[in-house]
């Protein structure tokens, strides 16, 4: 079944390779969406595939790579919507 998730996650997340250690988990696992920091200092996040893969990528997100320190990640489910080829990182804080 696929699925989207969105998803928000604060603690030391910025300066970590966050969002590119996210792209590379979301490539191995063929999900699409997007990772971006925030100007509120957190990592936002869209992602859309295969339950198992989109929860796997939520419990990634649950420690990050090794010089992060998560605090909190917020899950909202949504409706799938098959709308991207592949993931990417967002630059800036704007869509």
């Amino acid at each position: 079944m696929k699925v989207r998730a969105h998803v928000l996650v604060s603690g030391r997340v910025h300066g970590v390779f966050f969002r590119s250690e996210t792209r590379d988990e979301a490539s191995r696992r063929d999900v699409g969406g997007w990772v971006r920091n925030t100007s509120d200092e957190r990592v936002e996040a869209i992602f859309e595939g295969e339950k198992e893969d989109v929860e796997a990528l939520i419990e990634f997100c649950r420690s990050g790579p090794p010089a992060a320190r998560v605090t909190e990640v917020e899950v909202q489910w949504e409706d799938y919507t098959g709308e991207f080829s592949g993931f990417r990182i967002r630059y800036g804080h704007r869509w």
